[in-house]
């Protein structure tokens, strides 16, 4: 008889936004590049750890630090923020195979949760572009006491979700987002929006591209077990 086994599906697939599921990252980086110009400290590789996948604060903070500007951190994250959100509100472009991958996990009855670093007001941005309704539940950077890399945002969308972080899968782009779903116990599918390394793992899983994935990958890396 032939084999009419189920493929295992993962409980829930919990996407990063920016440069994940939308080519948003590059826009974080400009913003942050430009008013790194006007502070006279052009931004390098030695910066990319301390601006991509990170909250907008945190790059304030880093921007202070290594500028010695006389503009407070608040100010700093004010102006970055505007300078993102604008910039996300010219330009939202989703990544390649993203909606094709929502699609697929809606028809399968996958429960998905929209897990970012950026404020409410660019996340708003975005599903205002891409669709609210592929989510169950979003989560931007107010939403939890801490932000990525702390493992805080992933756990609190499998909280919300009604289930164990380590049945999830993660969707990331960047090393602090890995290390983010990776401390919250998600398995992981990183498809890398920079050269900045992704760091190896039992259940991290890399791709050069959403179109590569599909149910059934994500249903593999969920069962994939820990060391």
């Amino acid at each position: 008889m032939p084999d009419s086994a189920v493929p295992a599906l993962p409980a829930a697939v919990l996407f990063d936004m920016d440069g994940t599921l939308v080519d948003t990252e590059h826009l974080w980086w400009q913003a942050a590049a430009e008013l790194a110009d006007e502070l006279h400290h052009p931004l390098t590789e030695t910066d990319a750890p301390e601006v991509l996948g990170r909250a907008i604060e945190h790059t304030a903070a880093h921007l202070h630090l290594v500028s010695g500007t006389a503009l407070s951190e608040a100010e700093l994250a004010a102006r970055l923020g505007d300078s993102f959100a604008g910039k996300v509100a010219a330009e939202t472009v989703p990544r390649p195979g993203a909606l094709a991958l929502l699609a697929e996990l809606r028809d399968a009855r996958v429960p998905t949760a929209l897990v970012s670093a950026s404020p409410r007001r660019v996340v708003d941005m975005v599903l205002g572009t891409i669709g609210r309704d592929w989510f169950a539940i979003t989560l931007a950077a107010e939403d939890t006491p801490r932000t990525k890399p702390a493992p805080d945002p992933y756990l609190a969308a499998a909280e919300r979700l009604g289930l164990d972080p380590a049945a999830c899968v993660a969707v990331e782009d960047t090393p602090t987002g890995v290390a983010s779903a990776t401390a919250a116990g998600c398995a992981v599918l990183a498809v890398p929006s920079s050269d900045a390394p992704i760091p190896d793992g039992s259940r991290i899983t890399l791709l050069d591209s959403l179109e590569r994935a599909d149910l059934a990958l994500l249903g593999k890396i969920s069962t994939t077990p820990g060391v």
